[in-house]
């Protein structure tokens, strides 16, 4: 029985009612379900998981719900892992990859059932189905994921009755499933990193998630500029407000808190509170991305003058950031580094530096100092899909010292933040901050800017303003 509230009001359950409850209730198993279209593609990713632990457990969680305040719970968002190797978007779920002696693996999920009306906990408690909504049965499931599917009130359990095979589990997602399993964390860093190794090329079904998570953000990008005016009329919460919108309506949600940073805001590189002033004569630095319902997410960024013209030194910041936004984009290609976008992006931005005397030169010097650093903070971008920062557990070798291969989405995102109390700027740079961030596809030839809908020069974003602006 789900536990009562303490200062619920009603306080006994009557044995009429609770008969009544159980009473009357239509048939509702749904037998017309085919199988997800990300189900082939899922069964891939676990055959090729399972290549690489023959002989063991795989235990992977989807994670349970967590709460924001008192008995309100955040929205729930699964684990990516187990998103990528099921294609299921359950809370209370895991996947388990049972080893056979030949060295593979037999898959099945465990979930959490449909509440049965023979009992109360249907329409008792926050969390039954009555309250949160209807869940697919087990034999659904089956048909929609192409996975046997089992009881997940069982699975701990079961797990703990599994003694004698070698288990490894995703950690600090479900603790009942972790402390149900004897294992080590560095073999169970072995998993996830795994796991993410196994994403960082995707495959065509992915991709067609992410060209709707990128079109989806143009729209969303355009409609912010269409109410930039009510935006200067109240504050950056508009904008947020305004790009959320496009989310919910297109997508699952935002695939990470969106960054609408007016002024002196733009030079916070995680700036998410959103409440400051939108002036005209300042710039708007917006980093946003739309998350698809099957949770892929884009992440682009420009950088607006909201006046709907650049000044003088506005303009000379953002052409440098665009510069080397190129210069980093065209070496991006199958067989290329990693990391020769982000020196590419850098070397240019620390050229400019010395150019305008804010860092000491020549050039090379700086660079290989770092100096630059100062002022463009961050690295030049990252792997991009069912995280926004996807794929951050891959071995190194693999992913910032590896190279670049067809069906790689990463961002080119370089930039400019002059802080407001940096004295070593003159003092119409302070407060400045510029971001251009693109979404590119690593192609058999090159790469695909799947953003290249949304403008990126200056003059380009002074036509795209004056034609949208309201």
């Amino acid at each position: 029985m789900a536990k009562a509230r303490k200062n619920g009001l009603y306080t006994e359950l009557s044995g009429e009612l609770s008969a009544l409850m159980r009473t009357g209730w239509a048939d509702t198993e749904r037998h017309d379900l085919t199988p997800d279209p990300q189900a082939e593609h899922a069964a891939r990713r676990r055959a090729a998981l399972s290549a690489r632990f023959p002989g063991e457990r795989l235990v992977i969680p989807s994670g349970n719900l967590k709460t924001r305040s008192n008995d309100t719970p955040y929205p729930f968002r699964p684990y990516s892992g187990y998103v990528h190797m099921t294609g299921d978007l359950v809370r209370d779920g895991a996947l388990v990859l049972e080893p056979r002696p030949d060295g593979g693996h037999d898959a099945y999920c465990y979930q959490l059932p449909r509440d049965e009306r023979n009992s109360d906990e249907f329409w008792i408690g926050y969390t039954a189905e009555l309250w949160m909504g209807r869940r697919r049965s087990l034999a659904e499931s089956e048909r929609v994921l192409g996975l046997p599917c089992r009881d997940v009130r069982t699975a701990a359990a079961d797990l703990a009755a599994g003694t004698g095979v070698p288990t490894r589990v995703v950690r600090g997602i479900d603790p009942a499933l972790e402390a149900a399993v004897t294992t080590d964390e560095e073999r169970d860093d072995e998993l996830e990193e795994a796991l993410s190794d196994l994403r960082l090329v995707k495959d065509d079904w992915e991709i067609g998630e992410m060209r709707r998570a990128v079109d989806s953000t143009v729209r969303g990008f355009t409609d912010v500029v269409a109410e930039l005016s009510r935006a200067v009329a109240t504050s950056e919460r508009w904008i947020e407000g305004t790009f959320f919108r496009r989310a919910r309506l297109e997508g699952n949600d935002v695939g990470y808190g969106s960054i609408c940073a007016a002024g002196e805001h733009a030079t916070i590189m995680h700036w998410t509170d959103n409440d400051g002033p939108v002036r005209p004569g300042e710039l708007l630095l917006l980093d946003a991305g739309v998350e698809t319902r099957t949770l892929y997410t884009a992440d682009v960024t420009r950088t607006l003058p909201i006046s709907g013209t650049f000044t003088p030194v506005q303009r000379q910041v953002y052409d440098a950031v665009y510069e080397a936004q190129e210069a980093g984009m065209a070496t991006v290609k199958p067989g290329a580094a990693y990391r020769d976008f982000h020196e590419a992006a850098q070397r240019h931005l620390a050229v400019r530096l010395v150019e305008w005397g804010f860092i000491e030169g020549p050039a090379d010097r700086a660079y290989a100092l770092g100096l630059q650093r100062r002022f463009t903070m961050a690295g030049t971008g990252h792997m991009l899909g069912l995280d926004v920062h996807d794929c951050a557990q891959a071995r190194h070798e693999e992913y910032v010292d590896g190279v670049l291969a067809p069906g790689m989405v990463l961002t080119v995102e370089p930039g400019l933040y002059f802080q407001p109390d940096d004295l070593t700027v003159p003092e119409e740079w302070r407060g400045i901050g510029v971001r251009i961030e693109d979404d590119l596809l690593v192609t058999e030839s090159g790469h695909e800017n799947l953003s290249a809908a949304l403008p990126r020069s200056a003059d380009e974003v002074e036509a795209w303003l004056a034609r949208h602006m309201g």
